[in-house]
């Protein structure tokens, strides 16, 4: 009976359990990282530069920046990965189920033991592939509305300033300022960017939003038309205005925005969003002002219609006046009656003046005897008696009068008449007017012994020199 594998492992010999090498065999084992470090070499060696055609999977973009994707056909797929710092280089937005073609060089990594192709650039496989992928950013973009009738302004009539977003040495450029100039010469702000390129899409959705963003009565003056331009070519030398960014930069715009990319076959995604699009640069500055010969006509006919229309319009107000005046009276039948009226007023004044003055004179020669020269001596001399009499009066009730007969008047020193003794003491100090002058006196009352009063119609006291006031 053979022996059972246990049976011959329990009877093999320690040695053919270890891994040894073989007499004469120089190939020692190597390591995980050894192979995968050869295997590497010999890959990036080999295939040091490879372009590679497939569709777009898995397409994601890491936090890192990095970009990974899978490349397939219909029997095989290879991972690929592009590095942060090339990702800003590929000309349109990657993303899956669009054929491309892959330039870069294919490596290793150990981590997975897995190849790939680290990408440096990436081409759409054809004008098919680029088709392909503007038709699906077009029905994207119109799922959002931005390409809607009712969004898209009103352009204006003649605006004052128009802004050109364009290269600044092409033939574009030219063209829109001679096309102006003859038709309506208008002040041009120019934005100068790159119409194609690496980098054309995001100056051009950056000039559009810096006009957008320029405010009135600032330093440039803000524009009220855009002009997006360039000149024709392939759709690789247009695909900036087929890029995302400048399409949304155009949506966002609040001053209106003509499309002028290409020529008339030539059809971008900025021609659908644009509120207006014109065949060529030159049809848009067409578009943008009128023919200034053309309007200078028009002004002058509206002009000539305005006074025919005054003509006719005076004519007829005539015809009317006319019609009117005849059934109107004559002015003489007018004035006529108030014309009489005013004779028979005239007539009535002239007699009421006469009336007036007759009487007047009658009045006159009435009161002419009341004013006779010997009249006017009596009254003359009866008011100069009244007047004598009363200066008489005057003299008798004047105040100093009795100051003659001995008497004086005590005043303060205001010269105001004291008649009582409180006011006396009140004022203290006093002033004694007599005849003669004044004598000033203060007011003591301490230990003097006041006079004794005198009874009435009672003689003065010796020595006083005091007269009765009514003697």
């Amino acid at each position: 009976m053979p022996d059972s594998p246990s049976d011959r492992d329990a009877s093999a010999s320690p040695d053919e359990l270890l891994a040894d090498s073989p007499p004469g065999d120089n190939a020692a084992p190597l390591t995980v990282s050894e192979i995968s470090a050869a295997l590497k070499r010999e890959v990036e060696g080999r295939f040091g530069h490879v372009r590679i055609r497939g569709e777009i999977s898995g397409f994601k973009r890491a936090a890192s920046g990095h970009c990974y994707l899978t490349l397939k056909d219909d029997r095989a797929v290879i991972d690929g990965v592009i590095w942060r710092g090339q990702g800003g280089r590929i000309a349109f937005q990657a993303e899956d189920g669009l054929d491309v073609v892959a330039t870069g060089r294919l490596t290793t990594y150990p981590g997975r033991s897995k190849y790939q192709i680290v990408i440096e650039h990436l081409e759409l496989a054809g004008q098919g592939a680029l088709m392909q992928l503007l038709e699906k950013r077009r029905q994207a973009l119109a799922a959002e509305g931005l390409f809607a009738e009712e969004r898209k302004k009103r352009l204006p009539y003649l605006p004052r300033t128009i802004g050109v977003v364009t290269s600044p040495t092409g033939a574009v450029i030219r063209d829109i300022l001679h096309r102006l100039e003859d038709r309506m010469p208008t002040h041009v702000v120019l934005w100068p960017v790159i119409v194609q390129g690496e980098g054309a899409a995001e100056q051009v959705a950056a000039a559009v939003r810096g006009f957008d963003a320029m405010e009135q009565g600032g330093p440039v003056v803000r524009p009220d038309l855009l002009i997006v331009a360039r000149g024709g070519g392939s759709i690789e030398d247009l695909w900036a205005f087929n890029e995302e960014a400048v399409v949304r930069a155009i949506a966002d715009c609040s001053i209106p925005v003509i499309s002028a990319v290409g020529h008339e076959t030539d059809t971008t995604l900025c021609d659908f969003v644009a509120d207006r699009r014109a065949p060529t640069p030159t049809a848009a500055a067409e578009m943008a002002v009128p023919v200034r010969a053309d309007l200078l006509a028009t002004i002058a006919q509206i002009g000539m219609r305005a006074d025919r229309a005054i003509q006719r319009w005076r004519e007829r107000a005539a015809e009317r006046l006319q019609s009117l005046a005849r059934l109107m009276p004559r002015l003489d039948n007018l004035f006529a009656p108030h014309g009489q009226r005013l004779d028979d007023l005239a007539d009535r004044g002239t007699r009421a003046l006469d009336n007036r003055l007759q009487r007047a004179g009658h009045a006159f020669e009435r009161q002419r005897d009341r004013l006779h020269p010997r009249m006017l001596d009596q009254r003359s001399a009866s008011a100069a008696q009244r007047l004598a009499g009363l200066s008489r009066l005057l003299g008798q009730l004047h105040p100093d009068r009795p100051l003659e007969k001995g008497y004086a008047r005590v005043t303060d020193r205001n010269a105001k008449t004291l008649v009582g003794a409180d006011a006396a003491r009140a004022a203290g100090a006093l002033t004694l007017r007599f005849a003669d002058g004044t004598v000033d006196a203060r007011v003591e009352e301490d230990g003097a012994k006041p006079y004794p009063r005198r009874k009435a119609n009672q003689p003065a006291q010796p020595g006083t020199g005091q007269r009765n006031l009514f003697d």
